[in-house]
Parts: C-alpha cells; structure tokens; sequence
C-alpha cells in the first residue's frame, strides 16, 4: 500500500495562510490533493498544525488528520501524522507530496512510488530530479542541484552548480555538462521515515539549509528517478498571480 502525505502548514512568512487561498475557485490545498487523487496511492491524507486547514479539507470530502504545530521540519511533521493515523502495517512507502504544489503531476508520484514495489529492492528513499534547461536554473540558490552516481543514486545536493567545470566560463558550463536540480517530491520505507526523525542536522546541511544532505550524510540511500515535467511551488503573492495566469491559460 503506497500512502500520500501532504504537509500543510497555516503559517508563512511570505503567504500566510496560503493553504486555504483560492486558486481558480478551488483552495490550493484542495487542488494539491485532487492531483494526489489521480495517482496510484491507496490514500492521501493531509497533515497540517491547523484547525482551519484540517475543517476545510475535511469539508470538501478529503482526510486530514491535525498535527503539532512545533515541528522543525516537513519531515517530523509526515512520522507524526503517520503515527496519528496508527501506523498502518500495509504501507510499504510514504509519499511525502508538497502542499503548496498545486499542479503536481500524478505521473510524478507514480515514478517514484514504482521504485517500493519490490520490498527486496527499493531504496530507501526516493526523490525527484530533472535537467536544468536555463543559466537562470542553473546558477539560482533557490533551485537545488544534485550529481547523481551511475546507478541514479545521490551523491551531493547543492544550492552551488555542480560539477564546478575548470577551464570553461560559467556561461558555457550548461552547453558542455546536463546538469540536473532537484525537485522537492520524496518518497520513504516508514521505517527509514522513523530514522530520519532521529538525525540531528549534521554539517552539510547547516552549510547548504538542505535537509537531504543530513540523510545523505547519515549513509541513506537515495534514489532518483528523472522528469522533464516542471514543478510549481507556491511561496509568494507573485507565484500565487502566475499560478491563476496559468489556470486562466488552461482552461
């Protein structure tokens, strides 16, 4: 049983409240677990520190489930509604799905959900990359990078282009590299999702604000699996105004 988890959080720096903001006529949430719905998950539940959001979801028919508010991290806040949830011994992989990504792709979540079909084989984690099309791509903090081995396991996570290429002006290293970013989709063994939430934040992460790197540094295992579908996430008034330009495109 594959089981989807979507962290929504009330508070934000820049988009408070931005669960519960309207999208088209639907919440952002509501159209995050729509998309979550049309993968092959046997159940999405949303896991939010918010009584608000938990009324609203539970409200246009879907299942939440209300976490504490004090978590440091997505990641305690997915084991907590896991836990709360009873700790379902048939699920073999936890989809952790972004709540403010409202135009997720069920495709996305099914390539990594693929990976824990075999419990002999599966990683222990999995996550989402695709190639880097632009220098602003490439050379943005924001967007993270990652080198994969030949296996497509992760071997580094950075906010910094990698590899650094000698000899060549930074303005020619994507023409001669297919570097690749990182998208924000996880997937997880509940078992290795229960050691994750042990880990203290170790000193790549400090360095990079990178959470994955503290799991790479523990020695977890991190399969990717690669995409040329974009990801859209939602953290400020200006990407809210270019996700309603797009719905106003689509439809």
């Amino acid at each position: 049983m594959v089981l989807g988890l979507i962290p929504a959080r009330f508070a934000s720096t820049r988009l408070p409240g931005k669960p519960l903001l309207d999208l088209g006529g639907q919440s952002m949430i509501q159209r995050v677990v729509a998309q979550a719905r049309q993968a092959n998950l046997a159940r999405v539940v949303v896991a939010t520190d918010d009584e608000r959001i938990l009324q609203h979801v539970q409200e246009f028919g879907g299942e939440a489930v209300l976490t504490r508010a004090d978590h440091p991290s997505g990641t305690d806040r997915l084991w907590e509604a896991f836990q709360l949830l009873g700790s379902p011994a048939e699920v073999h992989c936890i989809v952790n799905i972004q709540g403010d990504e409202p135009f997720i792709h069920p495709g996305q979540i099914n390539a990594l959900a693929t990976f824990f079909a075999d419990a002999a084989t599966a990683p222990d984690i999995a996550t989402l990359v695709k190639p880097v099309l632009t220098d602003e791509e490439l050379f943005s903090p924001h967007l993270p990078k990652v080198v994969l081995s030949q296996q497509g396991h992760a071997m580094y996570f950075s906010r910094h282009p990698l590899p650094y290429q000698r000899g060549r002006e930074p303005s020619e290293w994507l023409a001669h590299h297919p570097y690749l970013r990182h998208l924000g989709l996880y997937a997880y063994k509940p078992s290795v999702l229960a050691r994750l939430t042990q880990l203290p934040v170790s000193p790549l992460e400090a360095a990079e604000s990178l959470e994955q790197l503290r799991w790479l540094e523990a020695g977890f295992r991190i399969q990717c699996a690669k995409t040329e579908l974009e990801a859209f996430g939602i953290d400020t008034p200006e990407d809210m105004e270019r996700a309603r330009k797009r719905l106003s495109s689509e439809q």
